[in-house]
């Protein structure tokens, strides 16, 4: 076969099958040339020279002669070795995933996750702005939970606190006693503090554990345009323990009173009976309706933290101050999408600050 004559070009693209392997070995042992071999098949002589290359083996043979054994090594092509090396380089090429190259990243997300109970989505946005790696190697949110889901991470689904599933029961409507609002309504509540459009405006509410008069509580109160939190433990959910609480924290404000306290919404719930005698003149209290918890969101999503923490029937009489304030550093150092992956401690301290230039521009 002539040069002319050769197919080369029409399967310059093709792989070597193993048929043609085996027609290789066999012109090996024949003793043609490699560019022999390259025109009987019509491929191309450096593609014949790399397979040789990569299915030559080193073989020994023995002879015994005069009460002596000789050993000599040679080179052979095999049709098998090379099938078989080819197959493993295949394995190997093409795009590797991006989580073989993400290993800084998956360390630190694990860490994050099973740690320090952050979610997926905080994780993958913090990890943008902390991390000091290449930001191709940092995935999607979508990409993390898959991760999660195939076990490339030490973070197992059960690990994630919003995919755990909750059996809801359904409920039966109950028809509800009217109820009197014990202050000024949440009805009468300043649309700027309604947009959480400025600092200082708080939702004061309890986290109940098992039931019982005996039985402490928390006070919580949520700044609503922060989520900044703070968790008292109080002797019972009585008036007298909120406002001995409340007047506590209000000590402990000193001169920035005023700059942090503007507002405080609260339930109907006895305990807040007496809330307007217990904060200082200048903070406005307002109460939202009778049986409507949505009204005090802020209450409602920071209270699914604490719950993380202590569940529901759990004895508030062995939760420490420490306990308390150990959640409350966690809610607020936990980076949350509303405040665009921020934490509610840095926007309170940014706000606070704010605050305080303010107060400094105002002529005395």
């Amino acid at each position: 076969m002539t040069q002319t004559h050769s197919t080369t070009s029409d399967r310059k693209s093709k792989h070597l099958s193993f048929k043609e392997r085996s027609q290789i070995e066999l012109l090996k042992e024949q003793d043609h040339s490699n560019r022999a071999i390259a025109r009987i098949l019509g491929r191309s002589p450096q593609t014949i020279h790399n397979e040789i290359k990569r299915g030559t083996i080193k073989q020994i043979r023995q002879q015994k002669q005069n009460g002596k054994v000789y050993k000599w090594y040679y080179s052979k092509y095999v049709a098998e070795v090379g099938q078989e090396n080819y197959e493993h380089q295949r394995q190997n090429c093409g795009r590797k995933p991006l989580w073989s190259y993400s290993s800084d990243f998956i360390d630190w997300a694990d860490q994050r996750m099973l740690e320090d109970k952050w979610s997926p989505d905080v994780v993958v946005h913090r990890a943008k702005e902390v991390l000091d790696i290449d930001p191709r190697l940092i995935p999607c949110t979508t990409t993390l939970y898959y991760w999660i889901d195939c076990q490339i991470m030490k973070t197992r689904n059960i690990d994630l606190f919003e995919k755990l599933r909750r059996n809801t029961k359904a409920r039966v409507p109950k028809t509800r006693p009217h109820k009197k609002v014990l202050g000024t309504s949440i009805d009468e509540r300043p649309e700027e503090i309604n947009k959480r459009n400025t600092f200082g405006h708080w939702e004061i509410d309890t986290v109940i554990g098992k039931k019982g008069k005996d039985e402490p509580v928390l006070l919580t109160l949520a700044e609503r345009f922060s989520r900044f939190e703070v968790i008292l433990k109080i002797k019972n959910k009585t008036a007298q323990a909120v406002e001995v609480a409340l007047r506590k924290l209000q000590g402990l404000a000193g001169d920035h009173l005023s700059l942090l306290f503007k507002s405080m919404t609260a339930d109907n719930g006895l305990e807040f009976a007496t809330l307007s005698q217990a904060v200082a003149e200048q903070i406005a209290v307002y109460f939202a309706h009778p049986y409507a918890s949505w009204e005090r969101g802020t209450s409602e999503n920071q209270h699914g933290f604490i719950r993380r923490f202590l569940p529901k029937e759990t004895s508030m009489k062995d939760i420490t101050e420490e306990d308390c304030l150990r959640i409350q550093q966690w809610m607020n150092n936990y980076p949350r999408k509303i405040l665009d992956y921020e934490t509610p401690y840095e926007v309170f301290v940014r706000c606070l600050h704010k605050e305080r230039r303010s107060l400094a521009l105002v002529p005395a």
